[in-house]
C-alpha cells in the first residue's frame, strides 16, 4: 500500500533519520525527521498557478508543537492547543528565513510549510529537527527550490564547540555559567544562509569559529537528504522565472533619472516622496499594455535596487551620505517619564525607540507551558512596532511574528548581563515602543532597553550596545555597511546584527539573500560591527553608564529572607490562614518558593519589616543561653509555663523560681504576669528548661552565682 523510503545517519551521537512515503501523501511532500525519539511531521504544498495580484512571495511557514508528543494534556479550559505560542512563532521564523531566498526568483505560487511535533524525549528540541524535515520535504516537492539545507545547533564549554547540545544542557542558559553559547544556524553545501544565537560576551573569533563549525557539522545532513530526493523525488515543478528584459529596458529609460535623484535626497520623507513620484513617472511613460504587466512591480523595484547598490560599490556614499562605516548621530536619554521605574529615548538617526522598565515581584513572573515542562520567566522584553513610526496609518493588531522576532532578538542581547536572582529578586519587563523606524529597530531595543534598566536601578554587569550590518555584494565585489538604512535593508544582500558588551557579543542573529557569503565577508562585517558598537556605547554613557543606586520612589522594595524549609508550612498556615495574616497585618507582598527562600516586597520599607519581623519570630528558634521577656500561660503544683518566644512556650520549675524556697508557683506568680526567664537548655524530650532565679526581674541582667 505504501512506497516508503528511509535514510539514517549518526549524527551528533544520535541516530538522524528521514521517512517518507507513507503519511500525508496527498501533500506535495511529506517527511518525518526523527532524532533520537523525538520526531517532526513536514508537510509541503505549494499551488500550481501564481497568486493573482501578489507582487510578493506568498510563503507561510507553521511550525506547532502538540502536547500528546510529550505525553501531556494542554492546560486551560478548553484542553487543546490554541494560538501559537512564543516558541512555535520564532521556531517558524526560524524555518522561514532560510528557505524563503532559495526559491527561484519570480516564483509567486502560495506556498505552505507546516512542521508538527509528534514526539519530543525531552532531549533533542523540535526546532533543528524540524528544519531538516522542512528541507527535506520541499526538495522532495519538486518546487522550484534551490536547497537543500541544513541546519545545526551549537554549544560552547570550556573553549569547545558542541553539536546539538541537550534541551537540559541549554535550557535557563542565564543559569548554567559552562555553557555560554546557543546558537542555531542554517546553510546550503556551499553557504551560510542564517544565524540566531544567544551568547555570554563572546569573542568575534569564537563567534565566527561556531558559525563555521555549525557549517561544517550539517554537512552529512544535506547529503543524506541529497541522496533521499535522488530516490524519492517528485519532477521538477515546470516554471521559468518570467522574462523582463525588455520591460526592465523601457522601465530604466523612462525613470533611473528619477530615481536617481529621489535617492539622492537625505531626509527619509522626502525621498520616500520623490520615490513615489519617480514611480508614477515611469508609469504614465509606458504604454497601457506595459502598464499592465504583472512584472512592472518587480522591474521598478530592480532600478531601485540598481541606483542605490551600484552608487554605494561605485563611489563608498549610501543614501544619507554616509560612507560605510559611520553610525547615525545618536542621542541617549534617561528619566523621561516620571511615574515609572525606569525609562529612556533611544535616538539614532531617524531611528527612536522610548523603552520602559518595570519591576516587580515574584507574583508578576511569567508561567511558560512548554512541552518540556513548565517553567517561570522572571524577565520580559516586549516589542511594538506602531503604524506611525514609519508614517503610515495601519490595523492595530496584536504582536505578530515580526514583534515577537524582534523583541526576542533584543531579548537574548540583554539577558545575558542581568543579576542574577538571587542578587537582585525582581521581575523585569522590559518594554520597547518604536515611534520612529528607518533600519535596525530592534538594536535600538537593545540600547534603550540597556539604558532603561540602568536608570530603574538594575545592577546590569555591562552596558549592551547592538548595530545592524548590511551587505552589497555583486560577483566579487562587495561593501559592508555599518548601521543599515531600512531601504539598505531592503535592497541589500544581508541583515547581520550584533549585540553585545565591550568585553564580547551577547546576540548574533544574520538573515543572507544570496548564496555566496565568503567566511572573510563575515569576519569583515564582525570587526566592523565591533566597531560600530563601541562607538554606541560610547555614546550610551553620555546617559548612564551603570545602573542607578536609588530605585524609583514608585518601584517595590523587595527584601528575602532564607528560612528552613521545614517551616514553609508554619508560615502559610492552614487554608494559608497564617501567611494572609502577615499580608494583611504589614501590608507587604510575600512570596515563599519551595527552597524556603521568602521575597517580602513593598514600595514602603516599615511594612517590609514589619512582615519579617512576623515571620522571624514563627520561624526563628530560641537560643540557649538567652534571657527573653515573656507572660505567664498556666501555673501547675511542679511550675510555671511561660510563653517567651512567638508561640513557644516553656517550663520554669519550682526550683527555678527564685533563689528562695517556693511552695507553689501561684504564691508569687499570676497568668499573664510579665517575667524575664533565661533559656537553660532543652530536656531528653526536647521539652524547653527555663529559669527565673538568674535573670533581675527588674533590669532583665543576668545575675550571677544566681
Amino acid at each position: 500500500m505504501f512506497k516508503e523510503f528511509k535514510k539514517s545517519i549518526e549524527w551528533g551521537g544520535e541516530t538522524l533519520t528521514l521517512e517518507t512515503g507513507k503519511i500525508a501523501r496527498q501533500a506535495d511532500a511529506a517527511v518525518v525527521a526523527t532524532l533520537g525519539e523525538t520526531s517532526v511531521l513536514a508537510a509541503v504544498v505549494f499551488e500550481k498557478k501564481p497568486k493573482e495580484g501578489f507582487d510578493f512571495f506568498p510563503l507561510t511557514v507553521h511550525y506547532q508543537e502538540k502536547y500528546y508528543a510529550a505525553g501531556k494534556i494542554p492546560g486551560g479550559f478548553f484542553k487543546r492547543e490554541a494560538r501559537p505560542t512564543e516558541k512555535e512563532t520564532l521556531t517558524s521564523r526560524l524555518i522561514d528565513r532560510p528557505i524563503r531566498p532559495l526559491f527561484v526568483d519570480g516564483f509567486k505560487n502560495e506556498t505552505q510549510v507546516i512542521c508538527t511535533v509528534l514526539s519530543h524525549d525531552m532531549e533533542n528540541d523540535p526546532d533543528i529537527v524540524a528544519m531538516v524535515a522542512a528541507s527535506a520535504a520541499l526538495t522532495l516537492s519538486g518546487a522550484p527550490f534551490l536547497g537543500p539545507i541544513g541546519g545545526a545547533r551549537v554549544g560552547f564549554v570550556d573553549g569547545e564547540y558542541t553539536l546539538n547540545p541537550h534541551v537540559d544542557d541549554m535550557s535557563k542558559l542565564r543559569e548554567n555559567p559552562e555553557q555560554r553559547l546557543d546558537l542555531v544556524v542554517a546553510g546550503t553545501k556551499d553557504a551560510v544562509m542564517m544565524v540566531e544565537s544567544e551568547a555570554y560576551e563572546l569573542s568575534e573569533e569564537e563567534m565566527l569559529g561556531a558559525v563555521k563549525f555549525g557549517h561544517e557539522q550539517m554537512q552529512p545532513v544535506i547529503d543524506m537528504i541529497i541522496d533521499l530526493a535522488e530516490e524519492a523525488a517528485k519532477e521538477p515543478f515546470d516554471f521559468s522565472p518570467p522574462a523582463r528584459e525588455e520591460l526592465y529596458g523601457k522601465v530604466k529609460a523612462a525613470g533611473e533619472d528619477a530615481m536617481r535623484a529621489a535617492f539622492a535626497l537625505t531626509d527619509k520623507q522626502e525621498r520616500q516622496a520623490a520615490i513615489s513620484a519617480a514611480r508614477e513617472t515611469i508609469v504614465s511613460a509606458l504604454s497601457e499594455e506595459d502598464q499592465d504587466d504583472k512584472q512592472l512591480g518587480a522591474c521598478i523595484k530592480k532600478l531601485e535596487s540598481e541606483v542605490v547598490r551600484g552608487d554605494i560599490l561605485k563611489t563608498g556614499k549610501r543614501i544619507d551620505g554616509r560612507d560605510l562605516t559611520t553610525v547615525r548621530p545618536i542621542v541617549s536619554e534617561v528619566g523621561i517619564l516620571p511615574r515609572t521605574h525606569g525609562s529612556s529615548l533611544f535616538t539614532r538617526g531617524e531611528t527612536q525607540a522610548m523603552v520602559v522598565t518595570t519591576l516587580g515581584t515574584g507574583d508578576d513572573e511569567q508561567m511558560i507551558d512548554a512541552l518540556e515542562g513548565t517553567y517561570r520567566s522572571n524577565f520580559l522584553l516586549h516589542y511594538n512596532f506602531p503604524p506611525y513610526s514609519v508614517g503610515e496609518a495601519g490595523r492595530m493588531m496584536g504582536p505578530g511574528r515580526r514583534e515577537v522576532g524582534h523583541g526576542k532578538l533584543a531579548w537574548r542581547a540583554l539577558q545575558a548581563v542581568l543579576p542574577a536572582a538571587t542578587d537582585f529578586p525582581y521581575t523585569i519587563r522590559v518594554v520597547s515602543e518604536i515611534t520612529e523606524s528607518n533600519g535596525s529597530s530592534s538594536m535600538a531595543s537593545v540600547c534603550g532597553g540597556s539604558l532603561s534598566m540602568m536608570d530603574a536601578g538594575v545592577p546590569l554587569k555591562a552596558p549592551v550596545a547592538g548595530v545592524a550590518m548590511g551587505l552589497i555584494l555583486e560577483g566579487s565585489d562587495f561593501a559592508v555597511l555599518t548601521d543599515i538604512l531600512g531601504d539598505e535593508d531592503h535592497l541589500g544582500d544581508m541583515d547581520f546584527k550584533v549585540a553585545g558588551t565591550e568585553a564580547g557579543i551577547t546576540s548574533l542573529q544574520m538573515d543572507i539573500k544570496v548564496a555566496g557569503i565568503t567566511p572573510a565577508i563575515m569576519e569583515q562585517a564582525l570587526a566592523q560591527a565591533k566597531d560600530g558598537r563601541m562607538h554606541i556605547l560610547n555614546e550610551m554613557s553620555n546617559a548612564l553608564t551603570e545602573g542607578r543606586s536609588e530605585f524609583s520612589a514608585h518601584a517595590p522594595r523587595i527584601e528575602t529572607m532564607q528560612i528552613n524549609p521545614d517551616k514553609i508550612r508554619e508560615v502559610i498556615g492552614s487554608g494559608g490562614k497564617v501567611i494572609r495574616e502577615i499580608v494583611e497585618t504589614s501590608g507587604a507582598k510575600v512570596d515563599i518558593n519551595d527552597d524556603g527562600i521568602i521575597k517580602i516586597a513593598s514600595a514602603n520599607a516599615e511594612a517590609i519589616q514589619k512582615a519579617h519581623d512576623m515571620i522571624h519570630a514563627i520561624v526563628a528558634e530560641p537560643e540557649e543561653g538567652k534571657i527573653y521577656t515573656g507572660k505567664v500561660v498556666k501555673l501547675m503544683d511542679f511550675g510555671a509555663f511561660v510563653n517567651f518566644f512567638g508561640k513557644r512556650d516553656g517550663l520554669v520549675h519550682v526550683s527555678q523560681l527564685a533563689n528562695e524556697r517556693v511552695n507553689h508557683p501561684k504564691d508569687i506568680l499570676k497568668e499573664g504576669q510579665e517575667v524575664k526567664v533565661k533559656l537553660m537548655g532543652f530536656d531528653d524530650r526536647g521539652k524547653v528548661r527555663l529559669s527565673m532565679k538568674v535573670v533581675d526581674q527588674e533590669t532583665g541582667e543576668e545575675i550571677a552565682n544566681g
